[in-house]
């Protein structure tokens, strides 16, 4: 097995991003009890499924790009390797894409695809919750990664859902431009090769014709997953789409264009988004990931009945990604939850490739991946029974004519947003804001700047009083519904008592 423990997974451009939206959307703190009907993919439309019924085997064992290769199996999981293999199709538009996301999506061009489904499953058929999580792998570092998986595995495995992870793109598959590469780190040399490459004794017989036909080979894939493929007999009850940076701008046009189409997952969970949706590209190109980054702002279509989930990085609001843009209000298929205090990515991401990265301050080492996981938790919810998730207060940003700014406190920590306990009893400033070096991956990293000890002093006065403080906040944020009584005890190790005076 080949895990390389890299996670340049990370959306990549320098390119400037403004806004010339200066609406400053507000939403509540307050919890909602709303119980709506969602919508269920089981009845969607007949349509090509993937043939998974060819076990990939040989080589060197599966490559992955992950922050923790020992994760697998550690709950009682075991990990399969699968061949998708169809006729895809890709999709051309019609019209202009605007604001509210309604655009209107054509199948265009046929083409046969071959590429990689990995399945991450329960051992025992009884612990299986019904839920499978199907990741568009992230490629932004030149090798497929799995962000999500990175961030909620915990989640994913106590609670006994299946995680997918689909080679969609051609550069995992095929090889390409790397959009973010970061030296020095071990198995870098990978990056924008592709799995035919890597290992062609057991990718060798791959194929992906084009990053237009991402989109059909995901919902092909869905759609064998609906009906057991590749799941050793389990059946789903529901499959969620899921992705992050790149992915999630994948997906914002996946649900504006495709999912009216094809309705083929039950719900979305869309982390670190941009501003826009990705551009369709013609047959045998790749992704413009930096094109997407100056597209049309856009929101989630609000006549689709299919639940999303947003969760966003106080990177994401401000910097180039751009989300800022695309804030729209919470709604019955709708919620967006911004977390202050967090970057792009962050140490749980970057794993052990931090100390390669010198990006001037220390990396983000934040707990965005704990309300991750409660925001996972509370889809799943929603899908089953109906009862939406918590609203959540919005991060406290101006707009201006140069773009967005995030408000801060003297500590420099953000305003507003999701609160979290190291944000809120903090002996460091976590932060989104860019760092002092102006490489690419630095500018998505964030930092965790540590208080001088005469400011500790000023906020404590004994090491007891910033226990119990901290302590207090962890059960706030868990009684908020924005981190799980399960992840209690890893909120409370982001506490650093040490540096307090006794």
């Amino acid at each position: 097995m080949t895990r390389i423990a890299i996670a340049l997974l990370l959306v990549a451009t320098v390119a400037a991003c403004s806004s010339s939206d200066d609406t400053k959307d507000r939403a509540s703190s307050t919890s909602s009890t709303t119980t709506e009907p969602v919508e269920t993919a089981t009845t969607a439309p007949a349509g090509p499924k993937a043939d998974l019924s060819n076990e990939l085997s040989g080589g060197d064992g599966v490559f992955i790009a992950t922050a923790d290769p020992d994760v697998i199996g550690k709950a009682g999981y075991v990990e399969r390797e699968y061949a998708a293999e169809g006729t895809a199709t890709d999709y051309k538009e019609q019209g202009e894409r605007t604001k509210d996301g309604r655009w209107t999506f054509e199948p265009d061009h046929h083409a046969h695809y071959r590429t990689r489904v990995l399945v991450r499953a329960p051992k025992k058929a009884s612990d299986f919750d019904g839920t499978v999580i199907e990741e568009w792998l992230n490629v932004s570092g030149g090798v497929d990664a799995e962000p999500e998986w990175t961030n909620g595995y915990e989640e994913i495995e106590r609670s006994g859902a299946v995680w997918v992870g689909v080679s969609a793109q051609r550069i995992g598959v095929e090889g390409g431009p790397v959009a973010v590469s970061v030296s020095g780190v071990p198995g870098a040399d990978a990056a924008g090769k592709g799995l035919k490459k890597i290992d062609p004794a057991r990718y060798g017989s791959l194929e992906q014709p084009g990053d237009g036909f991402s989109f059909d080979i995901m919902t092909q894939v869905a759609r064998a997953l609906r009906g057991g493929a590749g799941l050793d007999g389990l059946q789903p009850k529901r499959v969620i789409a899921a992705g992050e940076s790149q992915s999630a701008f994948a997906l914002v046009s996946y649900y504006n264009g495709v999912q009216p189409l094809v309705h083929a997952f039950d719900g979305f969970f869309i982390h670190s988004r941009g501003g826009s949706g990705i551009p369709l590209v013609a047959p045998g190109k790749y992704a413009d990931i930096a094109g997407s980054l100056g597209g049309t702002a856009t929101i989630f279509r609000t006549d689709v009945d299919t639940p999303v989930m947003d969760i966003q990085t106080e990177t994401d609001a401000t910097s180039v990604i751009g989300s800022y843009a695309a804030r729209q209000d919470d709604s019955k298929t709708f919620r967006l939850w911004e977390v202050a205090g967090t970057a792009h990515a962050d140490t749980r991401l970057v794993g052990s490739s931090s100390k390669y990265i010198h990006c001037g301050v220390p990396i983000n080492d934040g707990p965005m991946h704990i309300v991750m996981k409660a925001a996972l938790h509370a889809l799943v919810t929603w899908l089953d029974t109906g009862k939406a998730p918590r609203t959540a207060p919005r991060l406290d940003v101006t707009a201006g004519t140069t773009g967005p700014t995030q408000n801060r406190d003297a500590d420099g920590i953000a305003l507003g947003g999701i609160r979290t306990p190291p944000v809120d009893v903090p002996v460091s400033a976590l932060s989104g804001a860019t760092a002092p070096n102006p490489s690419t991956i630095c500018l998505l990293l964030g930092s965790d700047k540590p208080f001088t000890p005469q400011r500790i002093a000023q906020l404590y006065p004994s090491r007891a009083d910033y226990r119990q403080r901290f302590d207090k906040a962890v059960d706030a944020t868990i009684k908020a519904g924005f981190a799980l009584p399960a992840d209690r005890a890893a909120l409370l190790a982001f506490a650093k008592p040490d540096q307090v005076p006794a």
